[in-house]
């Protein structure tokens, strides 16, 4: 079991750009979403974009080719990469949708490496429209956090993966985020984890303004450059406190069997996007 869990979130921190705006823009509807941006919440804004491109003629196939063409720095497929194989579980927690986050990760060749990804539900109707839902469904009950927007709060996500930490032994978290959604998840790590904001983004701008609302311990970054850098750095640190802290207790009298450490053992998901 991997003991270091590494959470990315997937809008300007795997990709550099919004893919709901990404997509909105590329094929031409930027005015009709500002129009009724004020009129509902994004996440329901996004479902009824869906909707309109539909009826313009617009193509899932279309839609799949613009997400591949979303600018993604050749240095975080580098840095997923390199994570896995020290044997970090990876995970994806993202306020976008299902088929967005899988076409971006499948045409990068990233998908396998991920363990779990949360996000929006979607699928394609009998119509061959692309519907998205909410995670939460706040039509029928809200999930009850103040900080985070109505279809999605993020630090339940991460609750509910603390949660699932072994018997033998706590996880470590390394966060990676941008935005003000990632603010919520943040606090719900202990000093033994990390919190990795892009700088002069609004989850970095928060922690600067509540600094002693975190526990864990924060490191700042900017492009994949330092991302990379930064998060193989911490991944590293990680190890050797865990395997220090393993050679301290096989040293003693107690009687343990050393346990080698393990790949990555979560069932990769089996998503399917049209091509």
């Amino acid at each position: 079991m991997a003991r270091i869990v590494v959470v990315f979130d997937f809008d300007k921190t795997i990709i550099d750009c919004d893919s709901d705006n990404w997509v909105v823009d590329q094929l031409g509807a930027t005015e009709l979403f500002e129009h009724l941006l004020p009129t509902m919440p994004w996440n329901s804004l996004m479902d009824r974009m869906m909707k309109e491109l539909h009826l313009q003629g617009k193509t899932i196939e279309e839609i799949s080719d613009c997400l591949k063409r979303a600018p993604l720095d050749p240095r975080i497929i580098t840095a997923v990469k390199s994570a896995y194989d020290l044997g970090c579980d990876l995970r994806v927690v993202s306020d976008a949708n299902l088929f967005f986050v899988v076409t971006v990760l499948k045409h990068h060749g990233l998908l396998e490496y991920f363990s779990e990804i949360n996000t929006n539900p979607s699928y394609m109707d009998e119509e061959g429209r692309l519907r998205i839902f909410p995670y939460h469904d706040f039509t029928t009950s809200s999930h009850g956090c103040s900080l985070c927007p109505p279809n999605m709060c993020k630090g339940k996500i991460i609750e509910r993966i603390q949660a699932q930490a072994p018997a033998d032994g706590k996880k470590r978290f390394i966060y990676l985020g941008d935005g003000k959604g990632d603010y919520c998840p943040s606090l719900k790590f202990s000093e033994e984890d990390y919190v990795m904001p892009r700088k002069n983004y609004p989850l970095w701008q928060l922690i600067c303004d509540n600094p002693q609302q975190l526990k864990a311990e924060v490191h700042e970054w900017s492009n994949g450059e330092e991302l990379e850098r930064t998060l193989l750095q911490l991944v590293n640190m990680s190890n050797t406190a865990e395997h220090n802290n393993a050679a301290q207790l096989f040293s003693g009298d107690c009687k343990l069997e050393t346990i080698p450490a393990s790949p990555n053992e979560a069932l990769l998901l089996a998503l399917r996007v049209p091509h």
